[in-house]
């Protein structure tokens, strides 16, 4: 199971710059190790992850296998007005997770 602690301001100015913190928790296998049966553990890494604020795409990254276990991700963006962050991030089980934070901006 994967879950993400997200950080994100609860009111800002609109025009202020905000700062996003996103820690996902997530085995991220490699796939280099074998299982006790001698063969290989399929890797199972987070490849995409994005976040769309009101629907538009404000972050958005492509991750490969050097990435570590529970990923830390920290971006920023323009707080333009109160709306909702959909976070969104896939795995190679093809797991595809989503949180959401609420900003109010005045």
């Amino acid at each position: 199971m994967t879950r993400a602690l997200i950080n994100v301001p609860e009111t800002a100015r609109r025009g202020e710059i905000i700062e996003i913190k996103a820690m996902i928790s997530h085995p991220m296998e490699t796939g280099h190790r074998m299982g006790p049966n001698g063969v290989a553990i399929p890797r199972d890494i987070i490849h995409r992850f994005s976040c769309r604020y009101d629907g538009e795409e404000v972050f958005a990254a492509e991750l490969f296998p050097a990435i570590s276990a529970n990923p830390f991700l920290a971006f920023s963006t323009v707080a333009t007005a109160s709306g909702t962050l959909t976070f969104t991030w896939t795995d190679d089980a093809g797991q595809t997770y989503t949180e959401s934070a609420e900003i109010a901006v005045d």
